[in-house]
């Protein structure tokens, strides 16, 4: 409801400094009637609202400056080259001792180089008269850089105690010389590739030819077969004489393989015992 203060009321309301918001006269814009706010008795004191004092705001952190990350290079690393092989060392047929332990040492003529820790030369008497020939080095032959380490080369020192001979030190009567087919050791203890016998096989000839056994002992395989050049099992070449650059050959089982069949091991004893006898007809 509302009400128009008299020209009176409105004299009065301005002496005592109240001041009066009026409405617009009816010419002008009409203001509906629920807009308009309710008279204000002038015997009510309006009250001013106190606001509570607002409290200061706590000082913002410091910022914390945090290091940039490196950057990181999102570009594949680029692919390892290897190095390229070199040819095998030349006139390794004419080559003494030390020639060719240094020409074994360094060669690069096939894969095997970027994978080996150590080449595998030979050890024993440089006259023996019985000369061993293992297929290629395992881990442990790696590591030591000697051929029949750990637990085949001591089946292998049983074997020659059996008959009389040893690999420590002794006369070329007793204590035999053993070399590798391969002089390194192929990745994962593999199977010799025919390409990897090749390259090794001239440093094996010249060893068999400074060494002038009067016998060998193929053990093994790949030693079998790489030195006869057949294809042939080993079962079917037990038994028999065979001949290496004119050296006579002895074949059996290599020793980490009778660890696996150890029936076989008779076998292996059959042979060691022909080989002795091929050699006491030698005059050995």
């Amino acid at each position: 409801m509302s009400a128009r203060w008299s020209d009176r009321q409105q004299a009065m309301l301005r002496e005592m400094g109240v001041t009066l918001w009026l409405p617009p006269t009816p010419a002008e814009v009409p203001v509906p009637e629920a807009a308009m706010p309710e008279p204000v008795p002038a015997a009510v004191a309006v009250p001013v609202p106190v606001q509570a004092p607002v409290p200061s705001p706590a000082p913002a952190p410091a910022p914390v400056r945090m290091s940039r990350p490196a950057a990181v290079s999102t570009e594949p690393d680029p692919p390892s080259v290897p190095r390229p092989l070199a040819a095998r060392p030349s006139g390794v047929a004419a080559m003494d001792w030390p020639a060719l332990r240094e020409a074994v040492a360094g060669c690069e003529a096939c894969g095997l180089c970027r994978s080996r820790r150590n080449t595998v030369f030979g050890v024993g008497h440089e006259q023996a008269q019985w000369m061993i020939v293992g297929e290629a080095p395992g881990e442990q032959e790696d590591l030591r850089g000697e051929p029949f380490v750990g637990k085949a080369g001591q089946l292998l020192d049983n074997m020659l105690r059996a008959v009389g001979l040893t690999r420590a030190e002794a006369g070329p009567e007793q204590q035999v010389y053993i070399a590798n087919v391969l002089k390194c050791r192929p990745p994962m203890n593999r199977n010799p590739e025919p390409q990897e016998v090749a390259q090794c096989e001239p440093f094996l000839k010249r060893q068999v030819e400074l060494v002038a056994p009067k016998l060998i002992l193929a053990m093994g395989r790949f030693a079998v077969q790489s030195i006869l050049q057949t294809g042939e099992p080993i079962g079917r070449l037990r038994g028999r004489v065979h001949a290496y650059h004119g050296v006579p050959v002895v074949v059996t089982y290599h020793p980490a393989y009778l660890l696996r069949n150890p029936a076989d091991k008779s076998r292996s004893w059959e042979d060691l015992c022909l080989a002795r006898e091929v050699l006491r007809q030698a005059g050995g």
